[in-house]
């Protein structure tokens, strides 16, 4: 099926979003690989209450490759949507590396965040996860430029998802298509993926310790417990870092990206959160 949302595309700042329904703001960070079409089924069960902005990060989706590939450059494009867009009040939700992004714009904004949600994601100690170093390899060694055929074959591309969906052959060929497109189907975003792989490091969020430390925004971490890369002790250790942490919601067996193909759990998660 075509892009859902595809309407209510809009670029701001030079970064690409989707913003549907009203409501509540409800800011949806994504990770490397993927896109804001991640959260296509969230969006679904909640843009009927909620106003959901669906960023897609540099060189992920429909935003060129910009900035500094970072995280830090990656928050600096959430940041540029919060601000262009007047953002206030929001509830803030990430994934996988699109979690540490959220991190980072957390610390920096934090007066502008009713509550905050962190699902299976990078923290300081475990960025990249160990499962993630063979790709961080084959980004130094630059093999990503390879790649350019998984671009072209929805099957192919399906394979890449298979330790981080439970059902990778299920998912849309339009959606894994957007999702690799942008990355191995043109030099620039191969060169921008290369780069923001072989930035990570495991020490790379103490910077913003401080600051999480100190945070008292409501803060749910929902955790899927089969993932391969962001294992249950990390969603404990950033209940222990983050003073406004209190619940740790398990997700028994899902993967890094359940929140698109068990979005259900996800929401009803949330939900009980911001009441």
């Amino acid at each position: 099926m075509p892009d859902e949302y595809a309407s209510h595309r809009h670029t701001v700042g030079g970064i690409s979003l989707t913003d549907v329904g009203e409501g509540p703001v409800t800011l949806f960070v994504h990770g490397v690989f993927t896109n804001g079409r991640l959260w296509r089924n969230a969006v679904r069960l909640l843009s009927g209450h909620r106003r959901c902005i669906c960023v897609d990060l540099p060189g992920h989706g429909h935003t060129p490759p910009m900035g500094e590939p970072s995280v830090w450059g990656l928050a600096d494009a959430v940041d540029t949507v919060i601000r262009e867009l007047d953002l206030r009040e929001v509830h803030l939700v990430g994934n996988d590396t699109g979690g540490a992004v959220a991190q980072v714009v957390l610390a920096r904004n934090v007066d502008r965040f009713a509550s905050f949600t962190l699902t299976n994601c990078d923290t300081e100690g475990n960025f990249p996860p160990p499962m993630f170093k063979p790709a961080v390899w084959a980004a130094k060694v630059r093999l990503l430029r390879a790649a350019g055929p998984v671009a072209r074959v929805p099957f192919l591309a399906k394979q890449l998802y298979r330790t981080g969906y439970q059902k990778p052959m299920s998912l849309p060929d339009d959606v894994v298509t957007d999702y690799v497109r942008p990355i191995f189907g043109n030099r620039a975003g191969t060169l921008f993926m290369e780069r923001l792989l072989t930035s990570m490091a495991p020490d790379q969020l103490s910077d913003i310790r401080e600051q999480l430390s100190a945070c008292e925004v409501p803060t749910l971490l929902v955790w899927g417990t089969g993932d391969f890369f962001f294992k249950l002790e990390w969603a404990r250790w950033l209940r222990r870092l983050i003073p406004g942490a209190t619940d740790i919601v398990e997700v028994p067996g899902g993967r890094l990206f359940y929140v698109d193909e068990r979005a259900e759990e996800l929401v009803a998660a949330l939900e009980n959160h911001w009441k």
